[in-house]
């Protein structure tokens, strides 16, 4: 069920939050799913008891926030009071843990939102892909069987919550997006997920990766889902917005970088996707956008992202660097040769960028792109040599990074035929357009989406 089906039933008292509860902690301990690998964390008896209160409350009268009493997971990089946040790694375990709750989760607990564990992801969130060697790696939802050694990656890096959220566990989940870390995660498992602009969610108490570049926000089945819980984590008070009426609507289709090399299927889906809302009476507006094409310069080899992700590691480094995975290691370090001089070379280049971008997506509702060129690989695939990790990290960061960049927020809705591999259509705006990228993106899944399943 949806976030808003289990508000309406909670409400009306058709459901306790304990049944819920206790649901979301059967499929967790369910061995024929992902929790072992999807959950660092389980708040078994935490969660139980924050239901009671919740149902508590209810029945007696007590006018309570309308997600009140549903579970939901929470990347392992948001402090919790009592709590080691490690990140994904063993390098932070022993640790002294939290001694208060993150901004996000202070949110979380007052909307009365049942934190029932923090979830897997790439070490320090710091991969598109999703894979972690010293937890696990949760698999795909697609093509799955039961062999644990097999099957497709989960996107990354919030790994975790989004098999949370696909394998039934939760009915939605709080992430982190530095390069597409909510979105690829989101659009490789058919589900959808928000990335909003950075500055709308409070990054307290959380263990950054790129001071920049990172944002809050969550993963769910829904854009109604996610605008829900969009509300709660930047303290809004506006709810769902109304649906957009797509006739009229101008989506600018960038063909620099976006298009590049996309798999057969993904831009058959996307294509699809494309018409459809074509046939809604939306304008479809192919555009080079050439400003894009100068992404690479602003951000080269993910530059500004190891800068700021070296000067946080680079005590633990000195002290456990053998205790890193390799591969997420041999990203940061790179970040210790980028001078101070070119640091500030790159932010300011990044500011004529975001000027450049903002200029010339003037005139249109959003952008469309696929936020990812091709769908899931195996994890066999991924991961069988340095090379191959490093080919497909950065064939799934492609698309998603350079909204991070841009400072934009966006949304991934899936857009593929019910049965094949899933596929995510972004829809992209600049900026401080949240709502108005919600709006739309309710009406886009109607058309994209809930109009095939």
């Amino acid at each position: 069920m949806t976030i808003v089906d289990l508000s309406h039933l909670l409400d009306s008292q058709q459901i306790t939050s304990r049944h819920l509860v206790e649901q979301s902690l059967a499929a967790i301990h369910d061995p024929q799913r992902e929790g072992a690998r999807a959950f660092l964390v389980v708040h078994d008896r935490e969660a139980l008891a924050a239901a009671d209160r919740v149902d508590a409350q209810r029945r007696g009268g007590a006018t309570l926030p309308p997600l009140a009493g549903i579970p939901i997971s929470i990347k392992d990089l948001f402090d919790e009071a009592g709590v080691v946040t490690l990140g994904g790694s063993r390098v932070l375990a022993g640790a002294p843990p939290a001694t208060r709750d993150s901004t996000v989760v202070e949110r979380l607990r007052s909307a009365g939102l049942v934190i029932v564990g923090r979830t897997n992801l790439t070490e320090f969130a710091y991969s598109g892909l999703g894979i972690n060697p010293h937890y696990g790696t949760p698999r795909n939802v697609f093509d799955r069987n039961t062999d644990h050694d097999s099957g497709r990656i989960p996107g990354g890096s919030s790994s975790g919550a989004a098999i949370s959220v696909a394998d039934g566990m939760v009915a939605g989940a709080i992430g982190t997006d530095t390069g597409g870390s909510v979105r690829i995660p989101a659009a490789l498992n058919g589900l959808a997920g928000f990335k909003p602009t950075a500055r709308r969610v409070p990054r307290d108490g959380v263990l950054p990766l790129s001071f920049s570049l990172d944002s809050v926000g969550p993963i769910a089945r829904t854009v109604a889902d996610c605008a829900l819980l969009d509300q709660v984590l930047a303290a809004g008070a506006d709810g769902v917005p109304e649906t957009a009426r797509l006739r009229g609507v101008r989506f600018a289709v960038p063909t620099t970088v976006f298009l590049d090399d996309l798999s057969p299927v993904v831009a058959g889906a996307f294509n699809t996707a494309l018409r459809r809302l074509s046939d809604a009476g939306a304008s479809i507006i192919e555009t080079p956008m050439e400003e894009f094409g100068q992404a690479a310069a602003v951000n080269p080899r993910g530059a500004l992202a190891s800068a700021e992700a070296f000067s946080w590691h680079r005590h633990w480094i000195e002290e456990k660097a053998a205790q890193y995975d390799p591969r997420v290691l041999g990203r940061i370090r790179p970040g210790e040769a980028v001078s101070a001089a070119r640091y500030a070379e790159l932010l300011h280049l990044r500011e004529r960028f975001i000027q450049s971008i903002n200029a010339n997506a003037r005139g249109y509702d959003a952008m469309l792109m696929p936020v990812t060129p091709e769908t899931a690989p195996t994890i066999a695939e991924a991961s069988r040599d340095d090379e191959s990790y490093a080919r497909f990290n950065a064939r799934m960061l492609r698309n998603a990074s350079i909204v991070n960049l841009f400072d934009g927020c966006a949304l991934s809705v899936p857009c593929h035929d019910p049965g094949n591999a899933p596929v995510g259509l972004m829809i992209a705006g600049t900026q401080n357009t949240d709502r108005r990228i919600l709006s739309i993106g309710l009406a886009v899944e109607e058309v994209v989406w809930k109009g095939r399943t």
